[in-house]
């Protein structure tokens, strides 16, 4: 008899798939991306209370963006 217990996916994994490309091109931001999905997973997709994660990931890019063009 073979039973399977009911195994909650890893967190992201649904994500990870959908996203996996998108999540490496933000390279040094992505663990930013990721706190910012969890904070908004924890928030019933409440922006407002997650704008400590935007800010972050906002300024991470943007820093991307500017060393790129140097």
């Amino acid at each position: 008899m073979n039973q399977q217990s009911p195994a909650q996916p890893p967190l992201h994994q649904s994500d990870a798939d959908d996203d996996d490309e998108n999540v490496k091109q933000l390279k040094e931001c992505s663990s930013l991306y990721l706190s910012l999905q969890d904070c908004l997973i924890d928030n019933n997709r409440n922006w407002k209370s997650c704008q400590k994660e935007v800010q972050a990931l906002k300024a991470c890019n943007e820093k991307r963006k500017n060393d790129r063009g140097k």
